[in-house]
């Protein structure tokens, strides 16, 4: 498979972010989180731009997480840490915009793409899109103290644990129910919806759009604690090696609980 991109088009005052790796599901690659560091570096330089729309290339996803590949080379639980202090730092430049953000999701979204979709600051969606984090199923691996954040803010503590806990995948209607997405609409129908709530949101007030959302970053990031010794021992497990091997090789794992 390819390492994909990340594209940028802008249209007035909508910028259009597209994560292109449809035959991956839009499964990011390093290069492609580079490709978004750098896009918005650009919107944060570009003062005609008033929204940026994020959304997936294919309509089967938006992002169905991170390409595994990259775990093979993993040795120890200090890879782990690393590796949750890079994609934090991939994914502040997004939350951090000054411009508001909406994701567009069409089909998965799960994983790095859940994250990616929570820090936008409006989510809307088809009908058929589902939502979740099924590591305790798949890899064995665990998520950022800033990420568990974002998340138990968006979906509720409760979600957030059947999620990650139990595996499980939330449904279009039940993100909808509880707040996380602000709109679910048919699939021949979400353009023209995206387009219509990037247009009101893009005729508001800047300022206010802008110092409402470090606001509310400064709230949600405030006293973080450290789990970088929780991530250390998960990525240094047994558990966490047979998630990957048995991912790579399309196998279902078996968990020793060590």
């Amino acid at each position: 498979m390819n390492d994909g991109t990340v594209r940028l088009e802008i249209n007035g005052a909508v910028a259009t972010v597209t994560f292109d790796r449809p035959a991956a599901r839009n499964a990011m690659t390093w290069a492609m989180y580079e490709g978004l560091i750098d896009i918005c570096k650009q919107l944060r330089e570009n003062k005609s731009v008033r929204v940026a729309m994020l959304r997936g290339a294919g309509h089967e996803a938006f992002v169905a997480g991170t390409d595994i590949e990259q775990f093979k080379a993993f040795t120890s639980g200090a890879d782990g840490v690393a590796y949750e202090t890079r994609i934090d730092e991939c994914i502040a430049p997004l939350e951090a915009l000054p411009i508001p953000t909406v994701a567009v999701v069409e089909g998965w979204c799960v994983g790095g793409g859940l994250v990616i979709a929570t820090a936008c600051d409006i989510r809307i969606a088809t009908p058929t899109s589902r939502f979740g984090v099924p590591i305790a199923k798949t890899l064995g691996n665990c998520l950022s103290a800033t990420n568990l954040t974002r998340l138990v803010a968006a979906f509720g503590r409760p979600r957030v644990q059947r999620m990650l806990i139990a595996a499980e995948i939330i449904a279009a209607h039940e993100a909808r129910a509880c707040g996380y997405l602000a709109q679910v609409v048919e699939a021949d129908a979400i353009d023209a919806a995206a387009q219509a709530l990037c247009a009101q949101v893009a005729a508001l007030a800047p300022v206010t759009q802008a110092s409402t959302k470090l606001a509310l970053q400064r709230l949600l990031l405030a006293n973080l604690p450290d789990v970088d010794d929780i991530i250390a021992r998960t990525y240094g497990s047994d558990d966490f090696r047979e998630g990957v091997s048995a991912f790579t090789q399309k196998r279902p794992p078996a968990w020793a609980g060590r």
